[in-house]
C-alpha cells in the first residue's frame, strides 16, 4: 500500500501557529507584570488579555487558512 505522506498544514501554516504561540505567551507574561493588587491595573486587565486574544485570533487564521500548494 502505499502511505499519503502529505502534511495537514503547510510550511506556512506552521510559521503562523508558532508566531500565534509566541503572542499568547507574550500576553500571560504581560498580564504578570502588572503590579497592581490582585493583578487589577492595566497591564492585568486590558492589555494583556488584548495580547493574549489576537494570539487566539493569529491561531485561528493559521489553522483555517489553506496552504499554498
Amino acid at each position: 500500500m502505499e502511505e499519503n505522506k502529505k502534511m495537514p498544514f503547510g510550511k506556512n501554516n506552521y510559521i503562523i501557529m508558532l508566531a500565534g504561540i509566541v503572542v499568547l505567551a507574550l500576553g500571560f507574561f504581560i498580564m504578570t507584570l502588572d503590579k497592581a493588587e490582585y493583578g487589577f491595573g492595566f497591564l492585568g486587565l486590558t492589555l494583556g488579555p488584548i495580547v493574549v486574544l489576537l494570539g487566539f485570533a493569529i491561531e485561528f487564521y493559521a489553522l483555517f487558512s489553506k496552504p499554498k500548494s
